[in-house]
């Protein structure tokens, strides 16, 4: 839900850090996949990056998932 994303990025301390966090690693993966070819460094940093995305997705769900139940109940303003 776009809304309700929206609304935690302009509310949610926890959630803005965490897409933050989820931006950046995103832009150091994209300039790595624009590179030719990758040092066994860069390798592990890749991997390390998508494992570390994919954590600050599940945390951002989880937020998400929380919002929309308390919306649900009507808990939330």
């Amino acid at each position: 839900m776009l809304a309700s994303r929206d609304h935690l990025l302009a509310t949610h301390e926890e959630f803005r850090k965490l897409a933050t966090e989820h931006t950046q690693y995103e832009q150091r993966l994209s300039s790595l996949t624009h590179k030719r070819y990758l040092t066994d460094d860069e390798k592990v940093e890749e991997v390390r990056l998508k494992k570390l995305k994919l954590r600050l997705r599940d945390q951002m769900e989880s937020i998400e998932r929380q919002y929309r139940e308390h919306v649900s109940k009507g808990q939330v303003a």
